[in-house]
């Protein structure tokens, strides 16, 4: 099993208490899988069902393979105007 770093902002920085975190995952881990398991560590409920997830720089589908070596940021929702 490897680990992925997870850049988190905001809001999801402050409710999982940090700005990086580091998951454990296998070959075949989708961005669905990776959302779960952030959701289930303490302050995750924080995150919608479906945050918004991007890797390397680009949002990715739910169905998306992780890779090794992708960087992978969950992105909380931003106001603007």
């Amino acid at each position: 099993m490897s680990m992925m770093t997870v850049q988190l902002f905001a809001s999801y920085a402050e409710a999982l208490g940090g700005s990086t975190l580091q998951i454990p995952y296998e070959n075949g881990t989708r961005v669905a899988d990776l959302v779960r398991s952030i959701r289930a560590l303490p302050g995750g409920r924080s995150l919608p069902p479906s945050p918004r997830v991007a890797i390397n720089r680009k949002f990715a589908a739910a169905d998306q393979l992780i890779r090794n070596g992708d960087e992978i940021a969950v992105i909380p929702p931003v106001a603007g105007g």
